[in-house]
């Protein structure tokens, strides 16, 4: 597993229950905006997905993942619901739930 992946699980892992982040943010906090569509690679390969929670990133505008690794769009629409995250449309308000 690559350096830069283990530092995106890293990251992820610290977005507490009921809160989101964008890939958009977690690159900023990699070092890069541009690293984006890196962020969503490593999350898309996420070895241990109760230990990484990567459902609880989106995109920039709050939508989510089309191609959400466990389960699509319902997998991780259902994990946002389980843990108070309010999703409409399939987007989140990240005025409310943005970490």
């Amino acid at each position: 597993m690559s350096d830069f992946y283990m530092k995106v699980y890293s990251v992820v892992c610290c977005i507490p229950k009921g809160k989101v982040a964008t890939y958009g943010q977690i690159a900023k906090m990699l070092g890069s905006s541009t690293y984006s569509r890196s962020v969503g690679n490593a999350l898309h390969h996420n070895p241990d997905m109760e230990k990484i929670p990567c459902h609880r990133v989106v995109k920039a505008n709050g939508a989510l993942a089309d191609n959400y690794a466990f389960g699509g769009i319902e997998g991780q629409k259902s994990r946002l619901v389980n843990e108070g995250v309010e999703v409409t449309g399939n987007k989140v308000d990240l005025k409310k739930y943005l970490w």
